[in-house]
C-alpha cells in the first residue's frame, strides 16, 4: 500500500513529461510550417501577378527582348538587360569573395592561433553587419574615384565598382562557413598527414580542403545567392539604367534595382509596368533556384567521393 502514493507520483511526472514533449514538438513543428508556409505565399503573389503580367506581354517577349522600357510610352518588357546587369555585377563579386573568402578560411582554419582568430572573426561578423547602402555609397564615393584613376575612361557608375565592393561585402558569409566547414573535419585526418611528412600548407590544401568540400561548396552557394540578390550596393553604385552589356566597365541595372525603382511609386499600382516586378522578381528567385539546385548536385557528389 505504501507503493501507491511513490507509483501514482511516478505516472503524474511521466505524463507531465510527456505533455511538455509534445508541447515543444507542436511549437518545432509549427515554426517548420511557418518558414514553408511563407516561401509558398512568396511564391504564390510572384506566380499569380506574374500570370496577369504575361496576359498583356508575351512571354517569348519576355525572354527574348533586348530592350526594357517600362517606364516609356513605347515600353518593351526584355529581362535580358536585367538579367546581364545581374549575372555580371555577380560575376564580379563572387571573383573577389569567393578566393579570398576561402584564403580567410583557410588561415582561420589551419594557420591562426587562438588569439588571432578570437579577433579576426568578429571583425569579419562587423563587416557583415554593415549596412549594404552604406557599400553601396563607399563603392560610390571611394572605389569609383579610385578605379577611374586606373581606367580614366570609367563612368561614374559602372557594374566593376558595384561588384567589387559587393565582393567584400560578401566574403564574412564565405569565410565564415568555409572556416566552420574546415574546423569540422576530424583532427585525426591532420595528423595522419603531418605522420606522413605533409606541411601544414599541403595538410590543409590536400586533406583539410577536400574533406570539406561539401560545406565550402554550400559557403559559395550562399554567397552566389547574395550576391544575385544583392539591391542597395548595384542601385548605388551600378546605375539604374537598364544596358544589355556584359562589359562590367558600363552602368547597368539589376534585377532587384529595378524592383525597388518601381516599389518607389514610380507606376500606378495595377498597371502592366507595376507588374513587371512580379515577373522580375520571379526570374530572380528562378534564378536562385537554379543556382541553388545546381549547388546541392555539387554538394552530392563531392560528399560522395569523399
Amino acid at each position: 500500500m505504501s507503493s501507491t502514493p511513490n507509483v501514482s507520483a511516478r505516472f503524474a511526472k511521466n505524463r507531465f513529461r510527456n505533455t511538455k514533449e509534445l508541447i515543444i514538438e507542436i511549437i518545432l513543428f509549427f515554426a517548420a510550417f511557418v518558414s514553408v508556409a511563407t516561401t509558398v505565399g512568396i511564391i504564390w503573389v510572384l506566380v499569380s501577378e506574374s500570370i496577369h503580367f504575361f496576359e498583356h506581354v508575351s512571354f517569348f517577349d519576355f525572354v527574348t527582348d533586348t530592350l526594357w522600357t517600362p517606364l516609356f510610352e513605347d515600353a518593351h518588357y526584355g529581362i535580358m538587360p536585367l538579367l546581364a546587369g545581374t549575372l555580371t555585377t555577380s560575376l564580379v563579386a563572387l571573383s573577389v569573395a569567393i578566393p579570398l573568402g576561402t584564403i580567410i578560411a583557410i588561415y582561420l582554419s589551419e594557420f591562426a592561433n587562438h588569439k588571432v582568430r578570437e579577433v579576426v572573426k568578429p571583425f569579419l561578423e562587423l563587416l557583415g553587419g554593415v549596412p549594404t547602402i552604406v557599400y553601396g555609397y563607399f563603392a560610390l564615393v571611394v572605389i569609383t574615384p579610385l578605379l577611374q584613376i586606373v581606367f580614366p575612361e570609367l563612368p561614374g557608375f559602372s557594374m566593376l565598382s558595384a561588384g567589387l565592393v559587393m565582393g567584400v561585402a560578401i566574403i564574412p558569409y564565405i569565410s565564415s562557413l568555409a572556416e566552420d566547414a574546415m574546423r569540422a573535419v576530424p583532427m585525426s585526418m591532420r595528423e595522419g598527414s603531418y605522420a606522413a611528412g605533409a606541411t601544414r600548407l599541403q595538410t590543409a590544401l590536400r586533406v583539410v580542403f577536400p574533406a570539406a568540400l561539401s560545406g565550402i561548396l554550400s559557403a559559395y552557394i550562399l554567397g552566389i545567392s547574395r550576391a544575385v540578390g544583392e539591391t542597395m550596393i548595384v542601385a548605388v553604385a551600378a546605375g539604374m539604367q537598364p544596358n544589355l552589356t556584359m562589359n562590367p566597365m558600363e552602368p547597368a541595372q539589376t534585377i532587384s534595382a529595378y524592383i525597388v525603382q518601381v516599389a518607389l511609386g514610380d507606376l500606378p499600382h495595377g498597371s502592366i509596368g507595376y507588374q513587371s516586378i512580379f515577373a522580375a522578381g520571379l526570374a530572380l528567385m528562378l534564378l536562385t533556384l537554379v543556382f541553388n539546385i545546381l549547388g546541392h548536385l555539387l554538394r552530392k557528389r563531392f560528399r560522395e567521393v569523399y
